[in-house]
This record gives structure tokens, sequence and C-alpha cells, in this order.
């Protein structure tokens, strides 16, 4: 297999990242403190991966994560991911997930319900969510606890950029949409 490669870019909030092979995007990357940080992040979850500049279809990638974290409505799921390394169920939750539209949500118990599985799997979606390699690209900032209440978010940030995701998709949670006014759509330092 060969070593991945990866490229750093500027959005809207913050420098993200996404690491790639032949068969497709295997990472991506949302802010952390800097720059420095990122890279450190990525050399610990792939330490053979090398900052090179993205092919024709990465750089497809990158401008379409860049569109819709600047609020367009991107469809992002003709990127092309390579999950080799992923669990079937993840793999069946994944697809799931990617076909929510920009500013729309389902719940946990509804994602588990559209894979054919009883309410209760939805502990297993939330698993699904915590470990996904692609954030942006699979959106798992879209799903939502019960009662569409945000719930966790494992990226840097926790809730904070979850929520600031969806407030620039346009997305209500909950009962208090009043939420999105106290999150400063400032953009991180990169550097």
């Amino acid at each position: 297999m060969t070593a991945p490669a990866f490229t750093v870019f500027d959005t809207a909030i913050g420098a993200c990242a996404l690491v790639w092979r032949a068969d497709g995007v295997v990472g991506a990357f949302l802010p952390e403190r800097d720059t420095a940080a990122l890279r450190a992040r990525i050399a610990r979850r792939y330490p053979d991966a090398t900052e090179a500049p993205p092919p024709p279809e990465i750089i497809a990638a990158r401008d379409g994560v860049v569109a819709l974290l600047a609020g367009e409505k991107r469809d992002l799921r003709d990127v092309r991911l390579d999950m080799t390394a992923t669990p079937p169920f993840h793999q069946r939750v994944y697809e799931a997930v990617r076909a929510i539209p920009p500013g729309e949500t389902l719940t946990y118990g509804e994602v588990a319900a559209r894979l054919g599985a009883p309410r209760e799997a939805a502990r297993a979606v939330g698993e699904a969510m915590g470990r996904n390699p692609f954030p942006i690209i699979m959106p798992c900032h879209r799903v939502l606890a019960a009662n569409g209440k945000p719930g966790g978010f494992s990226a840097p940030g926790g809730v904070e950029t979850k929520l600031k995701m969806l407030q620039i998709e346009g997305a209500k949670v909950g009962e208090t949409p009043a939420l999105f006014g106290d999150l400063p759509l400032a953009v991180r330092p990169t550097s």
C-alpha cells in the first residue's frame, strides 16, 4: 500500500486537511488551535504521510469543503472515500449519513431506522459517528441526539464546532435556534 499524502488548506472555520491514497480520501481533519497542531495530529494518525500538492480529484474535494464551510449548499457525496479500513457497519452508517443534505439533520435513531435497524441501534450509530475519519465529507455534524439536541462531537472544538458547522449550513437544532447567536464565526488562527 502506498504512503498517504496530505494537504492543509484554509476554510471559514480555520485550517482543515485532507489525507488521501490512490483509492480516495482516507482522512479529513477539522481545525486545531493552529496549523502546527493540525499537522501534528495528522502525523499521529498517519505517521508515514507526506505533505504534497493535491491531484485534481483532491483539489475538487478541497474546493467543495471550502465552499460548504463558506455557506454554499455543497453536496460532497461525489468525493471518493477509501473505506478499506472502515468496519462494514460503519460503512453503512456513513453512506446513510452522506445522503443528509446540507442544512438538514437526522437523529442517531433516525439513521438507525434508515439502515433497517431498531432505534436501539442509535448507540452503534453514535459510535460510528465518533470514529468518523472523514468529518465534513461524511457529515457527522448533521446527526443529532434525541429531541434534536446537539449531542456530542469528538472533533476539535467539540459541540461548539458542530454547532458552527450547522449554523453555516442553516440547520436548526432542537428547540433552541438562539444557541447559534452565541457562537462567534470568527476564523481561528491558521499559523
